[in-house]
């Protein structure tokens, strides 16, 4: 599946938001930014909750992948971490039947662009650990 600017801004934030430090095992990887993914809970096919940040998490390559092929271990673990009130939301939205034009979706990059500038100016000031960002 092709990554458009859209995936990759909000790839970024997603892993920004987690100061990139996988969600599942604790590992970091400040210095290895190419080993932290954006996991998807509901797959990037479901274009209804594909950039909601609800929808993500920052997971190592391996974690990812060990998720994604265990999706019983990765709904456990989501649910225990944000709540069933999280899962009932999320799936309510992925349920939705809405199409997301390519202008909606240049629309949803420009916005993750502004919001990882945003977290990327709060990382400079000192902020550490986690950063909340407004999801589109």
């Amino acid at each position: 599946m092709k990554r458009s600017q859209a995936d990759m801004y909000f790839s970024n934030c997603i892993r920004e938001r987690a100061d990139w430090v996988c969600e599942y095992s604790g590992k970091d990887f400040k210095h290895n930014h190419g080993g932290l993914h954006c996991s998807h809970f509901y797959g990037r096919r479901a274009r209804t909750v594909r950039w909601d940040a609800d929808n993500a998490f920052a997971h190592g390559c391996y974690e990812h992948k060990y998720l994604g092929e265990n999706p019983a271990l990765f709904s456990t673990w989501a649910i225990k971490l944000r709540g069933e009130g999280w899962y009932d939301l999320l799936t309510e939205k992925w349920r939705e039947v809405r199409k997301i034009s390519k202008l909606e979706e240049k629309d949803i990059a420009k916005h993750y662009r502004e919001q990882l500038k945003i977290m990327e100016k709060k990382r400079l000031d000192g902020a550490v650990g986690w950063l909340d960002f407004v999801s589109y």
